[in-house]
């Protein structure tokens, strides 16, 4: 997709609803959906050229006329999952088909101004952009995906597939700050080193094989109790395999397909639980967000790039060479 990437001097501003804030542009990061939004998404009527980009930190720059003017000149973080809950089904928690992602369904943060909801927003102080904007999305992805929707506690086993994207690397601090053991894996050695220098117990190469064994042994046969995946249908079986009786396999993703065939006999004998999750609400973003001002928990940048080195910065996106974020420091 990279012909796709460029970047212009001349895009039109945004536009400012009564309850949204205009943020100038500190930092944003870069994540995978942001080359799905290059190479179009099923279902989803993108027009283009369009302005990617889900994670963004800055400076509230404009306040709509229902928002309090002294959030002017504010720091914030981007929670980009918008809510637009159904009437039909009130009081739910929105699913994916009611939320309005910013950097997907509308224009996003890679810009030098972005738009979003007050209520999306969330102020950090003098919190780094660089590494706020590391942080947003994928540690929310994690936090749901393990906190509420797996119920992470301290002292589990945790099996962190694919180590080396933001989300893998997301959820292995989440796991350490939760005082877990971690085993991650990885079809690249140094990334599996980079991972061990950052506190993994266990690493694990994936070369093809059925790696739950090798799972196994390093848990002396018992398995784990969490399975955080975003790989999907190549390995889908061995992390079942990889499974304790009562573990559960929590997904947020599946980068090399969707439709992987999985072992039913082993999930209710061993009563197995499967969890899909994306995302957050503001309130879990909160949660997370307070380990990063804390100083409890700090993201893993790869690389920073400047806006002229755009289509730079997705070309190490699509190629995954990357161990960590690629930021855009929109001050340089």
């Amino acid at each position: 997709m990279l012909p796709n990437v460029e970047v212009v001097t001349d895009f039109p501003e945004p536009r400012l609803g009564p309850d949204e804030v205009v943020v100038r542009t500190e930092a944003a990061a870069l994540n995978h959906l942001d080359l799905w939004v290059g190479r179009g998404l099923p279902g989803i009527d993108i027009r283009y050229p369009a302005i990617s980009g889900s994670d963004g930190c800055g400076i509230i720059e404009t306040a709509g006329e229902k928002v309090d003017p002294t959030f002017v000149g504010r720091r914030v973080l981007l929670n980009a999952a918008v809510p637009r809950p159904d009437p039909a089904r009130p009081g739910l928690r929105p699913s994916p088909a009611d939320i309005f992602m910013i950097g997907e369904h509308g224009p996003g943060c890679l810009a030098e101004r972005f738009v979003a909801p007050i209520h999306n927003v969330l102020e950090i102080g003098e919190t780094d952009p660089i590494e706020a904007a590391a942080f947003g999305l994928t540690h929310l992805t994690a936090w749901r995906m393990m906190v509420t929707q797996a119920g992470l506690r301290a002292g589990m086993l945790v099996l962190i597939t694919g180590i080396g994207g933001g989300v893998a690397l997301a959820a292995m601090a989440i796991a350490r700050h939760f005082g877990c053991e971690v085993i991650v894996t990885s079809r690249h050695a140094w990334k599996l080193e980079r991972a061990r220098a950052l506190g993994a117990h266990h690493t694990v190469l994936d070369s093809g094989q059925d790696w739950s064994k090798e799972v196994r042994q390093l848990t002396a046969r018992r398995g784990v109790d969490l399975c955080v995946d975003s790989v999907g249908k190549s390995i889908h079986g061995s992390c079942i395999k990889s499974l304790a009786r009562g573990g559960t396999f929590a997904t947020c993703g599946a980068t090399t397909g969707p439709d992987a065939t999985t072992d039913l006999t082993r999930i209710f004998w061993n009563q197995l639980r499967l969890v899909g999750s994306t995302m957050g609400d503001m309130r879990e973003f909160r949660e997370v967000v307070s380990l990063l001002r804390s100083g409890a928990i700090r993201p893993t940048i790869d690389r920073v790039f400047s806006p002229s080195e755009g289509r730079e910065a997705f070309a190490r996106l699509e190629a995954g060479e990357q161990f960590g974020k690629l930021v855009v420091d929109w001050r340089r």
